[in-house]
């Protein structure tokens, strides 16, 4: 990627920890109205209908969070730190692809992330099946 384009493609998700995954369901899908795209045994992923952005619920005990598609995170970690900024955890595997965590000169927490294996499948019901 050249330096002269923008290293994030878009908002991926913001990520929220809920206690519980199905009281998470209740609030967020039944009461609020976002739709489920896809469910696993510690998130769910729910829509929201201005964007393809997911808001992404887990009991995984992670802060919330706001995760940036990459082309490939390998690059955009070299290319972040080479700017200024500094990596707090990874290049590492996740479902979709690679993640990282890196921080900006000012502290800010962002989570780097690729779809190199591509996007989650799911059954009719949300359920994860690949």
């Amino acid at each position: 990627m050249p330096d002269d384009e923008p290293l994030f493609r878009k908002v991926d998700c913001l990520r929220l920890p809920v206690a519980d995954l199905d009281a998470g369901l209740a609030f967020y899908r039944d009461a609020l109205g976002h739709a489920l795209n896809w469910r696993s045994a510690t998130a769910a992923g729910l829509r929201m209908p201005a964007t393809d952005a997911e808001l992404v619920i887990h009991t995984e005990g992670h802060p919330p969070e706001v995760d940036l598609l990459v082309d490939a995170v390998a690059p955009a970690v070299e290319r972040f730190v080479a700017a200024g900024g500094s990596v707090v955890q990874g290049p590492f595997p996740i479902a979709i692809g690679l993640c990282a965590v890196v921080t900006d000169p000012w502290g800010n927490p962002l989570v780097l992330l690729d779809m190199s294996n591509g996007a989650l499948e799911a059954d009719a019901d949300g359920n994860v099946i690949s």
